[in-house]
């Protein structure tokens, strides 16, 4: 139990139903719908659509979106993949050809496809129940009518000023004078109102196809982008199955590769070898987080791409023996200094969402424009935020992540599930680019080794080992009490650039039917249950 003399959140509670989302407006929607007869994912996608609008830095309809299912609340999950693919004329010798070196993040050759907007109409087509006009209706209104602007968001924006000043359409959306606007600003995106209004009205084909489309196209082919309407009529995402693991006798289901969920689940099994004891903040049990996650990741960054172009070698990966090799090279006294060296992934924002309904379907969404404000490249007639996903892609041609036509690149954004008994029984998701593959290993442990609620292992410090390196960015909570000891086990202690993720969690207590849910006070948002 928190002790309530302490600053905080309470665990969130309900027993009909429950949204969490990183906005309080989203929550508010995805409720507003389940009392409206929709279901979860209805909600899901009703509250995603608000937080384009409301939290533009982290996500849009030009990005992607991943999601897990679990419909009736079993332990079959159902995984989408909603991520965008290169144009087919992106390939490395192309992209040479014209002088390109390197990716930068407001490269339009880091634009992909969007696929949200294809991943929420086939969602809903296929699970939902309500007409997407009505499930749009909360943003559209929000982003035509005006909304106050959050302070998480205002955090954001300040932080992207200079950016964002480079794009006349983006500047012009969300500055002012060419300055960032204050917290409780009112601000509106009516081109993206009257966006969202088509896609509601005409499906997909709104988006993909049509005017719309065609507007895309040209812009991104004005600043230099070899996108296609064909790249866009074709764009599609698709159903996979979903990869897991057993960690302290719960499932754990995490989207295959291109996502980095493979990730998570090598940290877990790696942890398995290092039962949770004692104080979850001591120095000597996040080293063993932190190795473990550094020796995850550097596996990620060698082997991780689209499995539809490349293998991936997943059995491998997810080896009870690699795990066990991993685990044994960690010594529990300084940091392992002979990591394999790999090209860096940067660590962005997102957007995470769980929403759990009456009939206990069950939903794990994460949508994302990966950088804040993504490309920061901003169609002038459509609101349309692109993302920079293929910014992880990289320009060597015999790396598996190399950029090729059609090709999804490696990505960071990464819903979870755990599932027992043959019943889904959390939702759950970390916000913050490549730190969410840590971030879930990080948050299951408090809860299954150390039996802390969902708010109060949400709340817990945070601290990332950059990928590579022996830098170990760690929130001031933590530098403020083992920062010395790491330091003295080899590593470098730095603070983060900004605030370190986001989390969302429900979890579903099938014996007394009651919803508990936690809601990261690092963003805006919250958890509420009805």
């Amino acid at each position: 139990m928190r002790d309530f003399e302490l600053p905080g959140r309470s665990l969130a509670v309900g027993r009909n139903a429950m949204a969490a989302t990183s906005q309080p407006l989203a929550t508010l929607a995805a409720i507003d719908i389940l009392r409206s007869g929709g279901n979860a994912i209805d909600a899901a996608v009703a509250a995603c659509a608000v937080q384009c609008v409301v939290e533009a830095g982290s996500t849009g309809i030009g990005g992607d979106c991943f999601a897990l299912l679990s419909l009736g609340g079993t332990d079959k999950i159902i995984a989408y993949n909603g991520s965008g693919r290169a144009p087919a004329a992106a390939t490395v010798e192309h992209l040479r050809s014209l002088g390109i070196t390197s990716l930068t993040r407001t490269s339009p050759h880091t634009i992909t496809v969007p696929g949200a907007v294809d991943a929420w109409t086939r969602l809903v087509a296929d699970h939902g129940r309500m007409k997407m006009a009505d499930i749009l209706s909360p943003a559209i209104k929000l982003a035509r009518d005006g909304y106050a602007l959050p302070p998480r968001s205002a955090y954001d924006l300040a932080a992207q000023e200079e950016m964002l000043k480079g794009d006349p359409t983006a500047s012009r959306t969300f500055l002012v004078d060419g300055k960032a606007p204050p917290a409780g600003s009112i601000r509106y995106q009516r081109e993206l109102a009257d966006t969202l209004e088509a896609i509601g009205r005409e499906g997909r084909d709104a988006f993909y196809r049509g005017p719309i489309a065609e507007d895309l196209v040209r812009y991104l082919n004005s600043i230099g982008g070899l996108h296609t309407l064909e790249d866009f009529a074709t764009a599609k995402g698709e159903y996979v199955t979903p990869i897991k693991t057993t960690f302290r006798g719960h499932e754990i289901h995490e989207c295959p590769p291109n996502g980095q969920g493979i990730i998570a689940l090598m940290i877990l099994k790696i942890l398995s070898h290092f039962p949770g004891k004692g104080d979850p903040l001591s120095p000597e049990r996040l080293h063993i987080e932190v190795e473990a996650t550094r020796l995850a990741y550097a596996a990620r960054n060698r082997f991780l791409a689209d499995p539809a172009k490349v293998d991936v070698p997943v059995d491998y990966l997810l080896s009870d023996a690699l795990a066990k090799e991993l685990a044994g090279m960690i010594d529990p006294t300084k940091a392992i200094t002979d990591l394999p060296k790999f090209d860096e992934v940067p660590h962005r924002d997102t957007i995470y969402l769980s929403v759990v309904d009456s009939d206990r379907n069950v939903v794990s969404f994460i949508n994302s424009i990966f950088f804040v404000y993504g490309s920061g490249r901003m169609d002038p007639n459509h609101g349309v935020m692109f993302h920079n996903r293929g910014f992880s892609f990289s320009l060597d041609p015999n790396h598996p992540n190399a950029v090729a036509p059609g090709k999804r690149p490696m990505h960071t954004i990464i819903p979870g599930m755990v599932t027992k008994n043959g019943r889904a029984v959390m939702p759950f998701g970390v916000m913050g680019g490549q730190y969410q593959a840590m971030g879930h290993a990080h948050f299951l442990s408090k809860v299954f080794d150390y039996g802390m609620d969902l708010q109060s292992a949400i709340d817990l410090p945070r601290l990332f080992p950059l990928p590579g390196t022996n830098q170990v960015e760690m929130e001031h909570r933590l530098r403020d009490t083992i920062g010395r000891d790491f330091e003295r086990r080899g590593f470098q202690v730095k603070a983060p650039e900004s605030p370190m993720g986001g989390a969302q969690a429900i979890w579903i207590d099938w014996e007394t039917g009651v919803l508990r849910g936690g809601s990261d006070p690092r963003k805006d948002g919250m958890a509420l249950g009805i």
